[in-house]
């Protein structure tokens, strides 16, 4: 069964998320490579979307990919995932979102693990949350 969307005003979400968070959420910003809580952590788990807890990736399609970001070779499930061309920064990127409320997580590109998926989900720290298993 499909999660409900979840619509917010900006307002909404300013209330509920801290000035940093709501900056990369939000706003569509990128935490510094390397400086993520998140960006380290081999705990067994489950990363959900900060803004409304969905659950996104586990940690078990983790992998360190050298970018200075949390890395995925694929989400629990793709529906849980929205996608939109990024031509910010003169690049063209595919941006990822969370399909339930529509925050920026990161960008997903074609350079993951060959032995897998080979998609590299390149996300924010500050887009999720882990929950230990």
């Amino acid at each position: 069964m499909a999660e409900d969307k979840i619509i917010r005003t900006e307002e909404e979400w300013k209330r509920l998320l801290t000035p940093e968070e709501y900056r990369v959420l939000r706003e569509k910003g990128t935490e510094p490579p390397g400086s993520g809580e998140l960006y380290h952590n081999t705990e067994r788990g489950t990363y959900m979307c900060r803004a409304c807890g969905a659950e996104l990736f586990k940690s078990d399609a983790k992998y360190d990919s050298g970018s200075g970001w949390p890395s995925f070779w694929q989400a629990v499930d793709p529906s849980k995932i929205a996608t939109e061309t990024d031509t910010s920064h003169g690049m063209l990127r595919k941006e990822i979102l969370c399909a339930r409320c529509g925050s920026h997580l990161g960008h997903v590109f074609d350079d993951g693990p060959k032995e897998t998926t080979g998609q590299r989900f390149c996300v924010n720290s500050m887009s999720l949350k882990f929950k230990k298993e």
